[in-house]
């Protein structure tokens, strides 16, 4: 080979190689995750308030909202918080508030907004109604089991904890699209979460719980300081360090209804919170095609081929390959395990789902725009949201 075709084929290889180890290294991130460790949980179990920020009738909404009523904890509030009367979500938690009369539940529907971000202006709302101290927050497509909130509440017990969030587990409703959605955060966002707690990264915050303190948050400003910002949990997070206070991962994972009726849905979706990460890590956010397995897998072998290379390079990068195959394979079938869904029934979704990926995330780059709730925003340099008339 001249010099030419050798340079394209250690880029090739190069490509190869970044994309085996980034492989193994979430594979091993999963591992590590999954070894079975003890959870403190202390001896004190203080009341608690749950504030559930509802917005539209989504699927399975009744039984997701219904498994935050039957929690195995002593003395805890549920308060439900909707903008309209005329939401059908308003009816699902009075529902709700009939059939649990010993469970002190609040329904506050107030339309006030208090910045862009509808959801931080809801909880502002709901704060006034919350009776007890120890606050948390959490999205109303979530599905948790008895003991979520014994769980995820004991990190608390620890004065240098400020704050406590979960990962999730995307459970598809029917259909193609919401299959590809739940793959998105199952098969890709979650493990690179993972990968970056591995290494000992704390800044990760998911509003499908928070936990906080409410003196904590009193000292950091308060909702308000929230309530213009897309990336708001990440932004809480911050706030949060700022205050010289830690943010523990707990290992409890909350299964998330996740429901796409269209392509158009799952972009949407998928280019708010790919436009999310760009605003919160602009200059990592272009080399985040490193993190694209298998495209980048496919991009080293033909770059390999083209140059025609020998043989044992050749050879080597078609190993190479196999093996982020296998791995990608892996981490497609490992989330479905515990939900006992059908392993191999959606195998042939994966290059899909790689090539959806991709395609998003160069759309970030030439758009400022996200949809959110059926509202157009432009999103500046500091993650401010601007709406769009």
């Amino acid at each position: 080979m001249n010099v030419g075709a050798s340079l394209v084929a250690i880029l090739g290889l190069v490509c190869l190689l970044a994309a085996a180890a980034y492989a193994a290294l979430n594979f091993i991130a999963l591992l590590v995750w999954r070894v079975p460790r003890l959870t403190h949980q202390g001896s004190m179990s203080p009341p608690v308030t749950i504030l559930k920020p509802l917005c539209g009738a989504e699927p399975g909404l009744y039984e997701d909202l219904r498994s935050f009523c039957r929690q195995d904890y002593p003395h805890y509030q549920i308060v439900f918080g909707i903008r309209d009367e005329a939401d059908p979500a308003c009816a699902v938690a009075r529902q709700l508030a009939n059939e649990f009369p010993a469970l002190p539940i609040a329904v506050v529907v107030d339309s006030r907004l208090h910045g862009s971000n509808c959801k931080i202006s809801n909880l502002i709302n709901m704060l006034a109604y919350a009776e007890h101290d120890l606050l948390v927050m959490a999205d109303s497509d979530a599905c948790v089991g008895s003991n979520y909130l014994r769980i995820v509440t004991s990190p608390l017990c620890d004065a240098r904890v400020g704050l406590v969030t979960c990962i999730s587990r995307g459970t598809p409703t029917a259909g193609i699209w919401s299959r590809l959605g739940a793959m998105y955060i199952n098969e890709w966002y979650v493990p690179s979460i993972l990968l970056a707690w591995l290494f000992g990264h704390q800044g990760y915050v998911s509003g499908q719980t928070i936990c906080i303190r409410r003196e904590t948050l009193s000292a950091l400003g308060g909702l308000p300081m929230l309530a213009d910002h897309l990336a708001d949990d990440y932004r809480l997070g911050a706030l949060v360090r700022g205050l010289g206070l830690r943010i523990q991962l707990s290992h409890y994972v909350v299964a998330v209804e996740h429901h796409e009726p269209s392509l158009n849905s799952v972009t949407r979706h998928e280019v708010r919170w790919m436009r999310t990460l760009r605003v919160l890590k602009p200059n990592s956010f272009r080399w985040l095609f490193l993190t694209f397995t298998v495209p980048l897998g496919v991009l080293g072998l033909v770059l390999i081929a083209a140059v025609g290379a020998p043989p044992a390079l050749t050879l080597a990068a078609r190993t190479l390959f196999a093996v982020i195959a296998i791995l990608r394979v892996i981490m497609h079938l490992g989330p479905r395990v515990p939900a006992r869904r059908s392993l191999f029934a959606d195998l042939w979704l994966l290059p899909v789902r790689d090539v959806l990926l991709f395609w998003v995330w160069l759309r970030c780059f030439f758009t400022s725009t996200v949809t959110w709730r059926g509202n157009d925003f432009n999103v500046d340099r500091d993650g401010v949201m601007h709406r769009l008339s």
